[in-house]
């Protein structure tokens, strides 16, 4: 099944006018992309993948911005399959940017995944055409390529979003989004810098930048509970010695809440004394990383009571290393804007030190917004004036819903997607969407994402996909497409297990509340991998809740 561009190809079903075609065409070189691409080429498939940035690794390719790092440990955050980890060691428990390039240099090497990627091609239409069977796919190029599997691994933090400041084009200095950084990086020695948002990204940064620039000043609308990370080197002799374990341990990730190493303490807040509970804390905090947020008691997130026990030994430990009571009680206030673990804790290494020198501030922006952005500088409502030199835009993404909604796909109907999900989104089990025959994607709406460590949420809906492809290339099935009554119920089950939980209670990216005029609603699975894959499997085992349409054999 090997097509090219010449003039007239053969696919199996006849003669067809020029232009490129493949089995499956796959949207994204990230970790979804490539687990995609190696495992669908090993069934025998014709595979490529188109993706608008010029190397592989997703978010590690465009996001480069001090301080950039996973925040998921090693190897909790990196590809199951023995052939990529056999021959690969880590430097930090938690890896930068640059290490996570380098490694995805490494999984091209033992898996050659370039040669099946086109790179700087944007996709920026798509439809399936019933008529053919297969779906014509429309790139900045020009061009139109058609295939008969659809597969969107664009991730779930791919649109930038920029406020709408008043006066942001007058700026006389230099504007960076942290999703938009050059590679040579940005210097900000001598300089007054700004960094407005405090979110993953908005934490790293500062931590980097406080150390150089002149003068910091960070704009922060809602505090960050971030965690310690603990960070530390890492040797390859201490991970080559533990390697004969990893296949367990891959297989035992896939088995927790989050797909990380760990999973929630088997019991509530208070069936410990307030000693105990003390204790336990102490435990988890001086572990780092998430252990805090997802390996404490189970019903951390669910009541109201036991979260408050959480946040405020949180503010405890974080008020003690603020030294100024002004910046203390903006940081890490005593109460808090919502339950603790609701919207993402950042892992920070300095972050809060940083606030300790006097060429640091944070300016409170939730009732003293940013009025206006001056040639020289920054104003808020209450006509404060904060000169600037350069300003660094950590205000997040159109997220979970965003990539898809404005990669230009229509339905069977010619209905565009962004007009479809503009009242709300609707998928079904997080992968596929009605209209949209033979279209899967991962790591987006309605799926584990946001909840999920990437390469685990990545790796079970990998596995499903490529078995739907092959199931529907070997049962003499033309396509399949899920119900409008299967996506309703599945977007009931996805606000059903949302709604117990506390997430709601936080105006979170979680819940669509970080852009101006999203509708606010869940966009993410909160049932957990097990749970997940459970109702997925099953629903393939028979195509429950899909029209499946069946014609001639894939491979005849």
């Amino acid at each position: 099944m090997v097509f090219n561009d010449s003039p007239l190809i053969s696919n199996g079903f006849g003669i067809t006018p020029s232009g490129p075609e493949y089995d499956a065409l796959i949207v994204g070189a990230g970790f979804g992309g490539i687990f995609l691409l190696h495992n669908l080429r090993k069934l025998g498939y014709d595979v490529k993948i188109y993706e608008s940035g010029t190397d592989l690794g997703g978010t590690w390719h465009w996001n480069c911005y001090p301080g950039a790092r996973v925040d998921s440990e090693i190897p909790v955050y990196e590809y199951s399959m023995p052939e990529v980890w056999k021959d690969w060691t880590w430097t930090e428990k938690y890896p930068g940017w640059e290490e996570l390039r380098k490694y995805f240099d490494h999984v091209d090497k033992v898996l050659d995944i370039r040669k099946d990627v086109e790179f700087k091609t944007k996709v920026v239409g798509a439809q399936f055409k019933l008529d053919e069977n297969k779906w014509h796919v429309e790139t900045e190029d020009g061009r139109t390529t058609k295939c008969r599997f659809f597969l969107v691994c664009s991730g779930f933090a791919a649109k930038r979003y920029i406020p709408d400041f008043k006066g942001l084009d007058t700026f006389k200095g230099t504007i960076y989004h942290s999703a938009f950084w050059p590679d040579t990086g940005v210097d900000v020695k001598g300089k007054r810098v700004a960094i407005i948002g405090t979110g993953s990204t908005g934490v790293q940064i500062i931590q980097e930048w406080a150390k150089e620039a002149d003068f910091t000043t960070v704009f922060q609308r809602t505090p960050n509970l971030a965690l310690p990370m603990n960070q530390k080197k890492l040797t390859p002799e201490e991970q080559n010695a533990k390697k004969s374990t990893y296949p367990k341990f891959f297989e035992d990730r896939m088995k927790t809440f989050s797909g990380m190493r760990y999973d929630w303490y088997p019991k509530n807040t208070f069936d410990d004394t307030p000693e105990e509970r003390e204790a336990f804390f102490e435990e988890l905090w001086s572990r780092g990383g998430f252990e805090f947020w997802l390996a404490t008691y189970r019903d951390m997130l669910f009541d109201l009571k036991a979260n408050r026990e959480a946040y405020n030994f949180w503010a405890k430990k974080t008020r003690a290393r603020i030294n100024d009571p002004r910046k203390k009680d903006i940081l890490a206030p005593l109460e808090p804007f919502h339950p603790f673990g609701t919207k993402r804790p950042s892992l920070e290494q300095d972050f809060y030190e940083q606030f300790n020198k006097p060429n640091v501030d944070v300016v409170d922006v939730r009732n003293n917004p940013i009025a206006e952005i001056k040639p020289d500088g920054i104003v808020t409502k209450d006509g404060s004036f904060y000169p600037t030199d350069i300003i660094a835009l950590a205000t997040g993404f159109d997220a979970v819903t965003g990539s898809m909604a404005n990669m230009g796909l229509r339905n069977i109907h010619g209905k565009a997607l962004a007009d479809e999900w503009k009242d709300g989104a609707n998928t079904y089990l997080g992968m596929t969407r009605t209209g949209y025959p033979n279209m899967f994607f991962l790591y987006g709406t309605h799926g584990p994402t946001a909840f999920a460590n990437g390469p685990s949420a990545v790796e079970l809906q990998g596995r499903w996909i490529v078995d739907a492809v092959h199931k529907i290339a070997t049962s003499g099935i033309r396509s399949v497409n899920p119900t409008p009554e299967a996506e309703k119920q599945w977007k009931e089950k996805v606000n059903q297990l949302s709604d117990v939980t506390l997430f709601p209670l936080a105006d979170s990216w979680y819940m669509g509340a970080n852009l101006p005029g999203k509708k606010r609603e869940q966009l993410n699975f909160a049932g957990g991998l097990p749970m997940y894959e459970s109702i997925t499997r099953k629903a393939l085992n028979n195509w429950e809740g899909f029209t499946v349409t069946y014609g001639v054999n894939f491979f005849s």
